[in-house]
């Protein structure tokens, strides 16, 4: 069965978690207040698409391709991203729940997330080179051998970062957040009044 091109097309309130989406690659498409729940998004690819109040939680994402895909206010819960098409991957993130999802060892330089939740996501490994967190939770996300060099912390809360097992050359943080670097020192800083 031969494969669609679909594109410039608008999809609103779709619930492909029980149709499923066809297989193809989507360009330019637009995608309102879909429901993407555990559906299986294997092997399509998006290019300069755009996902608008859609629940993306647990799709099945193999060798799915996001090429330049802005993501705004969804929920995006257990996403495997690792297991992506990494070619020309490029994903823009803002106002979204993005929590317990994997980025493991994903080429993510220059990305951006912003008022974004990333409650225990993996960046185990990953290149987060000159990226923007612009006022994101980081409650126990994991950054393990992760390239954090120009990235950008400053309006970004409650991350734990280890700077002996990271590259944090560059990166930006506030004197509030600073803390965030000794977690694993477990010292008390005090206010200095």
């Amino acid at each position: 069965m031969e494969e669609q091109f679909i594109e410039e097309k608008t999809y609103k309130k779709k619930n492909f978690s029980e149709s499923g989406l066809e297989k193809g690659d989507y360009e330019l498409c637009t995608f309102l207040n879909c429901n993407f729940f555990n559906s299986d998004l294997s092997k399509i690819r998006f290019i300069d698409c755009e996902f608008y109040d859609c629940d993306l939680s647990t799709a099945y994402i193999l060798q799915t391709g996001f090429q330049n895909v802005l993501f705004k206010d969804c929920k995006m819960l257990g996403l495997q991203f690792d297991k992506c098409n990494g070619f020309g991957f490029l994903i823009k993130v803002d106002s979204c729940q993005l929590n317990h999802s994997s980025f493991f060892k994903r080429k993510l330089s220059k990305i951006s997330f912003k008022n974004t939740k990333l409650l225990e996501v993996d960046f185990t490994e990953c290149d987060l080179s000159s990226s923007v967190f612009d006022n994101c939770d980081l409650k126990n996300a994991i950054f393990k051998s992760t390239n954090l060099q120009n990235t950008d912390f400053v309006s970004s809360y409650h991350f734990s970062i280890d700077p002996e097992n990271n590259q944090i050359k560059g990166a930006k943080f506030t004197l509030e957040t600073v803390v965030g670097l000794l977690t694993k020192y477990h010292i008390k800083i005090e206010p200095n009044f």
